[in-house]
């Protein structure tokens, strides 16, 4: 079955600190004034903030109502990307702008792990904890930007406002929807490796209350640097609001994303034989692709629809229910260049496989209230509500059967195509076995209900009490059948938890303020509903959830015109996490993990002409406890697997005249370990972007943007034992921008 080759249907084929201190001091003086005219300068305020999300790199509010204060006043650090930052830096998928993020890192799928966008924040997998306006957004994909407003990234364990899982965070992709106003935006742009994208933004006022929006994206390139690996993607996203000025709208959208790409392992992992520590194998270039084109696919399609509800009872009381139903599927047959018999060492490759077939079919009702009001001169900003979400995943793997069972790479095996040089591979060899539905059908099935209250309460002068509790009562089974065995195999968890966000603030000054806060996550057995890492089994069914708590400090500073700076220290710890007991099969709640860090940001205008963004993060961790035997005892006091002891980024345009701007940024990474034994080291890495736009005229600019501008074949993630990822080479491509 050669599905890979299947024709397809496309519209078209650390000086940081520095300049923190060196800004909040320029801009201490210009807040007092500023504060005096907050009042009377409320509704340009207003206006200010709507336009910052298109045109510029900050926001000051999250899009969520359980942020019951501005993000200025609000005890937890976010990161929020905006469509100008994404729009600047070139990036067309969710992975490249989380890239610009510090303490944001991202693994690898295998088998089990399904091939998806799996970020990892403050060291913990959040592949689980992805949401799509408010609603988790289930089922491995690797999702794009064409229809994104902003994406928001919440640092630090999140269980009150997502729910289970969150144990560093989550993020939140925030949707376009439609404006009261007509525009009709959109780019065409070509480059380097065969680079062809469109995209059209339109929206428009039918009436005075209607008004309708309709995001639209094509995509067709190779990947820079990779021998034969290639990606096809087109997306559709119409949106339509009725009751835009009025006190009660509904807002219905849908959602289209459909992939057609070749999967890429990247290159092997020197053998276990060679030495304690193992690296990509040096002296192979960086460009050999091990998979076969002939047998090799990836094929991705969701399809969302989701109603939003707003009604105003009055200025100090609403009303906003958001519903949400979607099917996500991923179907692939990828080659894993294995490593795991000492071919390597001898320098070939056994082109081992890994598949998935999978379907995952989620419902969401999200329904809260949000009141103003005082008790006791106590000004309060409290939001509460009830969230009920189901998914059911069901995943197929494919049988896949090589010429040859074995793995040790021999004359025949290299004739027969099942293996290939390490050295010289061949994409274009003939696959010579088959590929077949597998005998074992898995269904996982996860349901939540979940209510949660937050207040903001401005208990005196100058201090805000920051509090949010949630409930959660979670049931999860799966339902296993192996047709040829006529085996079948059932799993059930369930779990009723309460997590909590608990702050306090001082406002230094009206633009300004430091936060302490504690903050907790709860992840059951099976958090990722058989579609990502956390998944049910027989030995973690019957265990309580994990439990991750974080203490933090920080400082919050708005300077300059609108320039956002902060910085936070903070202490995670899960002092029960699972480890296997002393028979190898038991697990336990017994092991214990640390995260300690700090991290400091800044994103907006240092002048009119100036904008930046960037930040640096600084994490040390330790798996404290492994368990108790000898060979998990032996990890104690390791680093946890996935996570950069440094990283930092810094993207910043200057518009040289009204006509020209010029761009450049930098992304620094730590080595990072691809295992809990550290034996598996990914090299650290800087990387540098590039980009220049010249407007022609109001309605239509130039866009040139040099990714990994020095062309460093660095790896950007790896799975446990068996392979790594090779970052794309340098790429260019040039956009022509149009506004009207």
């Amino acid at each position: 079955m050669a599905k890979g080759n299947t024709p397809s249907t496309f519209l078209f084929q650390p000086r940081v600190s520095v300049l923190a201190v060196a800004l909040i001091a320029s801009g201490a003086h210009a807040a007092e004034e500023r504060a005096a005219q907050d009042t009377a300068t409320l509704p340009e305020v207003k206006v200010s903030s709507e336009r910052e999300t298109a045109d510029s790199y900050t926001v000051k509010r999250a899009s969520s109502e359980k942020f019951t204060a501005p993000l200025l006043d609000t005890p937890k650090s976010v990161t929020v990307l905006t469509e100008a930052l994404i729009r600047d830096q070139g990036a067309t998928t969710f992975e490249q702008a989380l890239r610009t993020v510090p303490g944001v890192t991202f693994g690898a799928g295998e088998g089990g792990t399904p091939m998806n966008d799996r970020p990892f924040i403050r060291g913990y997998d959040s592949s689980s904890s992805t949401f799509v306006d408010g609603l988790r957004d289930l089922g491995s994909q690797s999702r794009e930007i064409f229809n994104i407003e902003t994406i928001e990234v919440l640092k630090g364990p999140s269980g009150a406002f997502d729910g289970r899982g969150s144990g560093g965070g989550s993020i939140n992709i925030v949707s376009k929807t439609p404006k009261a106003e007509n525009f009709v935006r959109g780019s065409v742009g070509l480059g380097t490796d065969q680079y062809k994208r469109g995209s059209l933004d339109v929206n428009y006022l039918l009436t005075d209350d209607v008004a309708v929006r309709i995001n639209a994206m094509a995509h067709d390139a190779d990947v820079p640097g990779r021998d034969a690996v290639d990606t096809k993607r087109w997306g559709f996203a119409p949106s339509i609001i009725f009751g835009l000025n009025t006190p009660t709208s509904l807002t219905l959208s849908y959602y289209k994303l459909k992939t057609d790409d070749m999967p890429d392992y990247g290159l092997p992992l020197t053998a276990a034989s060679q030495g304690p520590i193992r690296r990509p194998v040096s002296g192979v270039s960086k460009d050999n692709f091990y998979g076969i084109k002939d047998r090799d696919f990836r094929e991705t399609e969701i399809d969302a629809g989701t109603a939003v509800i707003k009604h105003a009872f009055s200025e100090t009381a609403s009303f906003r229910n958001v519903t949400r139903y979607a099917v996500s599927k991923n179907d692939y047959v990828v080659t894993n260049p294995d490593d795991s018999q000492g071919n390597v060492a001898n320098g070939t490759v056994w082109r081992s496989s890994k598949s998935r077939n999978s379907k995952t079919e989620s419902f969401g009702n999200l329904s809260e209230f949000s009141f103003k009001f005082e008790t006791a001169a106590i000004k309060h900003s409290l939001n509460t509500g009830f969230e009920y979400s189901y998914e059911d995943t069901t995943n197929t793997p494919y049988l896949v059967t090589a010429a040859s069972s074995t793995r040790i790479c021999n004359a025949t095996l290299l004739n027969n195509y099942t293996c290939t040089s390490l050295y010289n591979p061949n994409p274009s060899d003939p696959w010579l076995g088959t590929v077949v539905k597998g005998p074992t059908t898995t269904e996982t099935r996860t349901q939540s209900k979940s209510f949660y209250v937050f207040d903001s309460a401005e208990i005196a002068q100058n201090w805000i009490v920051n509090l949010g509790l949630r409930r959660d009562i979670y049931s999860t089974d799966s339902d296993a059948y192996n047709s040829s065995t006529r085996v079948r195999t059932k799993l059930d968890s369930g779990a009723a938890f309460w997590n909590y966000q608990a702050g306090l603030v001082y406002k230094i000054q009206p633009n300004a303020s430091v936060y302490i806060a504690h903050g907790t996550s709860s992840t059951p057995s099976g958090t990722s509903n058989g579609d990502g890492t956390e998944n049910l089994s027989a030995a973690n069914m019957n265990l309580d959830p994990e439990r991750v708590k974080n203490n933090e400090i920080g400082l919050k500073w708005d300077v300059l015109s609108n320039l956002s700076l902060t910085t936070a220290i903070f202490h995670t710890k899960k002092d029960n996490a699972r480890v296997t007991l002393a028979d190898g099969t038991t697990l336990a709640l017994d092991g214990e993990q640390k995260v300690k860090g700090f991290e400091i940001g800044f994103a907006g205008a240092v002048t009119p002409s100036w904008q930046v963004f960037g930040g640096y993060t600084h994490l040390d961790s330790e798996l404290v406890g492994n368990g108790p035997r000898a060979v998990d005892r032996a990890n104690n006091g390791n680093e946890f697997p996935g996570i950069a002891k440094k990283s930092a980024t810094l993207w910043t345009t200057y518009n040289v005249t009204n006509k020209w701007t010029v761009g450049g940024g930098a992304n620094y990474m730590d080595e990072v370990y691809a295992n809990v034994a550290n034996t598996i080291v990914l090299p650290s890495y800087t990387r540098f972007d590039a980009m220049s736009s010249y407007k022609i005229d109001k309605n239509l600019s130039l866009q040139l943007n040099v990714l990994n501008l020095t062309d460093k074949r660095y790896i950007d993630k790896s799975f446990t034992t068996h392979f790594a990822t090779v970052a794309a080479g340098r790429s260019a491509m040039l956009q022509l921008l149009f506004n009207y």
